[in-house]
């Protein structure tokens, strides 16, 4: 059985806030980088707030566009957990919780599209 929209939605949702609310604790708090300054790693942590607004209001649109954000720290959280010596938990986490929030995301937007009737439309090929 399928996921309900509103369950994707919600898991997106979920895992869109603890992303936001994680990976800057984890990257200034619980394994900082020391050759980032403080206000360089805040600097890098400003795209996660960039679909906040949409994800808030439950827009499809911006479900579907954050995935690209999301991918941007997924590279570096699997980074993390490849180079990592220890501490590969803090990876983990970050990796399990943007890969829930790319894939739930992107399942909601589809969703929640076809429910709106939108879509990309077929190129008519003339023949």
């Amino acid at each position: 059985m399928p996921l309900s929209t509103s369950t994707l939605e919600r898991t997106a949702l979920s895992s869109y806030l603890a992303s936001v609310v994680f990976i800057p604790v984890w990257q200034l708090g619980l394994s900082p980088n020391p050759g980032y300054s403080p206000g360089f790693s805040l600097l890098m942590l400003l795209p996660l707030l960039l679909p906040l607004p949409g994800m808030l209001k439950g827009r499809p649109y911006t479900h579907a566009w954050s995935g690209f954000i999301a991918c941007l720290y997924l590279l570096s959280s699997l980074t993390q957990l490849w180079v990592a010596d220890s501490h590969r938990l803090w990876p983990l986490i970050a990796t399990l919780l943007l890969l829930t929030w790319l894939i739930a995301s992107s399942f909601f937007a589809r969703s929640r599209g076809r429910e709106l009737g939108l879509g990309l439309k077929k190129k008519n090929t003339g023949q």
